[in-house]
């Protein structure tokens, strides 16, 4: 046998070998979320009910964990549909063009892409416990600006939004209300009033004042009033600069004919059919005919007046990591 002849035997042997063990396309639909769990719980039930139980698999990320997968493996990625906030979708389909385009019936209130369409949205308020303000002798703040003064140190808690998309709903509001300078000294001066309170976790403050170690905190709008209709003494305060939101959207990464149709088809029932039951934990109307209870929204929702990317979301990150290193001085 010639030289070159064994030679294009063992190319196709490599191949064949090759072709062999490249990995099979699961047939469970995969999703990766960054929802939390009463989010996820909403999708699960809505899926189960109908008829798509035993179909799929759900992993849940934290939004950084996520977000580096989105941007980092492309349309690599393991999964086939994603839930998460809608800007790092936005970025990554720039980046990678790795999602498909939806077939949404329903009609959403506010222009989105049409790879994307909005699953819930969060928005930010200053949290109190009642008894614990009264007890500390403290007024009830009126703005976001009223927890950078100095009778409030050691008694607020506010998130770190190098942790969580929480904090950055705090910055958003100070740099959209007084610009990055004053914005820069405010969240400063919050921080240090802060102190060991300052958490990584968007619930973190919520958790403080709940258990009464601080009075004060900044935190989800959604979970102060679940909280003040069980009873807790919570309460919310809408600040004066604005209750600035953030969506986490769905979107369907590109795979083959089947699989993608199987992904698409599971993200309109979550929607079409889910949107009543995730409602009830993150009550703001996203599609046209949706209604709320008159309180579950805010009277002052703001979003921010550049549009939300990854860029942005780093110049503000560099900011509050600015402003966290001064209070710790």
């Amino acid at each position: 046998m010639s030289k070159l002849t064994k030679l294009f035997l063992v190319a196709c042997f490599c191949v064949a070998f090759l072709g062999g063990c490249k990995k099979e396309e699961s047939k469970q639909v995969i999703i990766y979320t960054n929802a939390d769990e009463e989010a996820q719980l909403a999708m699960q039930k809505v899926l189960d009910k109908n008829g798509f139980k035993g179909q799929y698999i759900l992993q849940t990320y934290g939004t950084n964990e996520l977000g580096g997968k989105l941007l980092g493996e492309g349309i690599d990625i393991e999964a086939d549909l994603i839930t998460m906030s809608s800007y790092y979708i936005d970025s990554a389909q720039e980046e990678n063009d790795m999602f498909v385009d939806l077939d949404i019936d329903k009609q959403t209130i506010d222009d989105v892409p049409s790879y994307r369409t909005p699953l819930l949205a969060i928005e930010g308020t200053i949290i109190v416990n009642t008894t614990e303000l009264e007890k500390a002798g403290l007024e009830r703040p009126t703005s976001l600006k009223d927890l950078a003064k100095p009778e409030y140190k050691d008694n607020i808690s506010i998130v770190d939004m190098a942790g969580s998309s929480t904090g950055w709903l705090l910055v958003q509001a100070l740099i959209e209300e007084y610009g990055e300078k004053e914005a820069e000294k405010i969240l400063t001066a919050m921080m240090e009033n802060a102190g060991p309170h300052l958490e990584s976790s968007g619930s973190g403050p919520l958790k403080k004042v709940r258990a009464g170690e601080v009075a004060i905190g900044f935190g989800l709008r959604h979970q102060a009033i679940a909280d003040k209709a069980e009873g807790l003494p919570i309460d919310y305060i809408d600040p004066e600069e604005g209750n600035f939101t953030l969506t986490e959207s769905i979107a369907v990464v590109k795979r083959s004919e089947k699989k993608t149709e199987l992904a698409k088809a599971m993200a309109k029932c979550i929607i079409e059919d889910g949107r009543d039951d995730v409602m009830e934990n993150y009550p703001m109307p996203l599609y046209e005919g949706e209604e709320v209870e008159s309180g579950s929204v805010s009277g002052n929702e703001k979003t921010f007046s550049q549009p939300l990317t990854i860029e942005l979301l780093q110049e503000h990150l560099d900011l509050s990591e600015k402003c966290r290193m001064k209070a710790w001085e």
